[in-house]
């Protein structure tokens, strides 16, 4: 009896695995290939005899399997991951001769008088990293702030365009980076839908206010307000697909048809010598890629790949804004390498901004965190570029007076990088006697504080930075974004409410809100579980604390001092205590410390009121100092160093014991790398360019034996 009822789960087990492997082929032919070899009811036919043997049989659960793709996890919270390799974004372009400039700089670095690209679209979508483990999807992670992402993996699952399994011959570990957007097509569905609702909602709300009902006027408007709401359309395509990625319950993102296309694939035991081959690939191993990439190696060449996908940008059923030329060879990629920033071997050709034109029909200002006013232009709403703009930008008093704008003005307006709405230029033809001129602001809108305008800068600021509202709760907004305290629990909405309600005044009051602070504030009611609600706030104050003292003086919000210069700071001062009390002539010692940072930091540090505040922080354990890291030796001095390949203790392990014998870690090869240390696994890559720039490649025992 047992030796059958083992025969039968074999036999069930091997009919679900043969089910799984099935459906994920006709999916990959269907919406990958676009060659569907079965019609849709066979498919929905063996997806439900995958779902009843699934429920039947648990024990043979697979997280890959093709019934996922209908979603259903309920998350609290996106976690933050660290990227294996930063997604670094690419420096942009919008004339030929700039392109030539980028062909130049490549072959100059490289020694060579031709260069073979890969043109290929710039999809105007969400960038992800999907990462695989012997074929299997094991982490989905947004491109965030290129260093960490948020962890989507149960709504990457979702999209059918992504396997949840590689076929072919692929390798144990991979990673793929693609766009992930929305057609054309879908997204007019998804709105006509909305929009078809909307009707039906105004159609119900003027029978019911015409009929005698015993619901209140304002109550019935109410209603029909918040209905209407649920239902506005979706402002653009990019917006809808980054949205949708945020969803916690993946059934719903599961709804909204997304979609995905490869342009990177990141193998470093591949064999492979070219960017392009690499996509084909990733084509043969389920991926979908793009139909429109061209290798060019002239000029003249990639500029007709570009002008024919621009002349023809329309027609296509995605959106997308430029083209993306990149050097092919993954060799000469590694020679080139990168910037902080941007990768020296790709560049963004950028189509040019589409343009329309409204009425100016007021401005309005706002108060930014260091007290910098902005003028906003309020126009007659218009679509542009797939979203509704109402409002733009308009720098500063300087700009308006170049512009010679008036209210009542027919401007034209753009999308800087398709993305930012700004006035670019005034119709003049079209004024008329009704247009009025504009007179600049002298008073805080918000406060009524007289404005100053700093010397050598066109902006206006309201110097009552400790009253003035709009200030104090933008530097909290500054005190707990990412690249500061990184404090995601707490919202802006909650942050003005705690303003608004006096239960802080600034960001160290932070430190002593307890479950009670949420008391009574809107969306911490008992049913929006506010216990649990306000808890996590809490917690995530408590977690900041760790954050290192470079985060620490970046979240104080001293003007011009931004993250690469409070690591900088941080570095050179070891303690907020030592850059307090350092001199002018010491600030600028530090490197890349101009008059304008030193300038603003002595007066950040002259101000009793930014002294109270820093003591306050401490008080409540935020680092003040780098904490100091006890040198093994010196034996690594002006070493530099790559480490490859998988070794008896961890990578991460070996990069610490060189930092702390006074050495350099570096994540590439280059003609200043003194040592690469291979392990096992390392790819033939990375071998076959350190025996091109003639670097030492040195064992890990060899290692052991520089330190000992």
């Amino acid at each position: 009896m047992y030796l059958l009822d083992c025969m039968i789960n074999k036999s069930i087990e091997h009919r679900i695995k043969q089910l799984r492997d099935d459906l994920n082929y006709h999916n990959h032919l269907y919406y990958v290939m676009d060659q569907p070899i079965i019609s849709d009811h066979e498919f929905d036919k063996l997806m439900n005899t995958l779902l009843n043997l699934e429920k039947q049989y648990p024990e043979f659960f697979d997280s890959s399997s093709p019934t996922h793709r209908v979603g259903g996890s309920l998350l609290e919270s996106f976690e933050s991951v660290k990227h294996l390799y930063p997604m670094l974004s690419l420096s942009n372009t919008y004339s030929k001769i700039e392109l030539a400039e980028f062909d130049q700089r490549a072959k100059k670095t490289l020694s060579v008088l031709e260069l073979e690209y890969v043109c290929e679209l710039k999809y105007d979508g969400v960038a992800i990293s999907l990462i695989y483990e012997n074929g299997v999807l094991s982490r989905a992670v947004t491109r965030g702030d290129g260093v960490y992402g948020d962890n989507v993996t149960e709504n990457i699952k979702t999209i059918k365009t992504i396997p949840l399994k590689l076929f072919g011959n692929y390798p144990s570990r991979v990673e793929f980076r693609g766009e992930v957007y929305i057609s054309k097509k879908e997204f007019t569905k998804i709105n006509d839908y909305r929009k078809k609702k909307q009707l039906n909602i105004k159609k119900d709300y003027n029978i019911q206010s015409q009929s005698n009902t015993n619901i209140e006027p304002a109550k019935l408007k109410k209603q029909y307000l918040a209905e209407m709401r649920k239902f506005e359309q979706y402002s653009n395509p990019r917006n809808f697909a980054s949205g949708s990625l945020k969803l916690l319950d993946s059934s719903r993102v599961a709804k909204r048809n997304l979609d995905c296309v490869i342009y990177s694939v990141i193998d470093n035991n591949s064999d492979i010598h070219s960017h392009h081959q690499l996509l084909l690939n990733a084509r043969n191993w389920g991926f979908k890629i793009s139909e429109h990439i061209e290798i060019q190696n002239s000029i003249n060449g990639m500029m007709d790949f570009i002008n024919n996908i621009e002349s023809n940008r329309n027609s296509l059923d995605f959106e997308i804004d430029g083209v993306v030329v990149k050097v092919n060879s993954l060799s000469d990629q590694k020679l080139l390498s990168h910037t902080s920033k941007s990768p020296r071997w790709a560049i963004s050709y950028k189509f040019k901004s589409e343009q329309v034109k409204t009425h100016l029909k007021n401005i309005t200002y706002q108060v930014g965190r260091t007290g910098a006013i902005t003028p906003v232009a309020e126009l007659e709403s218009i679509y542009l570029s797939g979203s509704l703009i109402q409002r733009a930008s308009l720098h500063n008093s300087d700009f308006i007076q170049k512009l010679d704008l008036k209210i009542g003005d027919v401007v034209i307006v753009e999308k800087g990088g398709d993305v930012i709405p700004k006035v670019v230029a005034v119709d003049l033809e079209n004024r008329n006697d009704h247009c009025k001129d504009i007179v600049f602001i002298t008073n805080c809108p918000s406060c009524g504080h007289q404005l100053k305008r700093v010397q050598n800068e066109a902006n206006y600021y309201c110097m009552n930075s400790n009253k003035c509202l709009p200030q104090r709760i933008a530097r909290v907004e500054h005190f707990i974004s990412r690249e500061a305290l990184n404090i995601n629990t707490l919202g802006v909405k909650t942050i003005e409410m705690l303003f608004i309600n006096e239960i802080i005044q600034n960001v160290a009051d932070l430190f002593l809100l307890d479950i009670n602070s949420f008391n009574g504030l809107k969306g911490f009611g008992e049913k929006s579980q506010s216990i649990k609600k306000a808890q996590n706030i809490i917690n995530g104050i408590k977690e900041s604390v760790k954050q290192p003292f470079e985060k620490v003086l970046y979240s104080l919000g001293i003007r011009y001092v931004g993250k690469t210069v409070s690591k900088k700071l941080a570095e050179y001062f070891g303690s907020i205590e030592k850059m307090r009390q350092s001199t002018l002539d010491e600030l600028l010692q530090v490197d890349e410390i101009g008059d304008k940072i030193a300038n603003s930091i002595v007066d950040y540090f002259n101000d009793h009121n930014n002294i109270l505040l820093i003591e306050d922080l401490q008080s409540h354990g935020l680092q003040m100092n780098i904490i100091e890291k006890i040198m093994q030796s010196n034996k690594l001095q002006g070493l530099v160093f790559v480490v490859s390949g998988t070794f008896q203790i961890s990578r991460e392990e070996i990069k610490k014991i060189i930092d702390l014998n006074g050495g350099k870690n570096t994540s590439s090869l280059s003609k200043n790398t003194s040592y690469l240390i291979a392990g096992e696994n390392m790819g033939q890559k990375k071998k076959d360019l350190a025996l091109i720039l003639d670097i030492p490649i040195v064992s890990e025992m060899d290692f052991q034996k520089m330190i000992e």
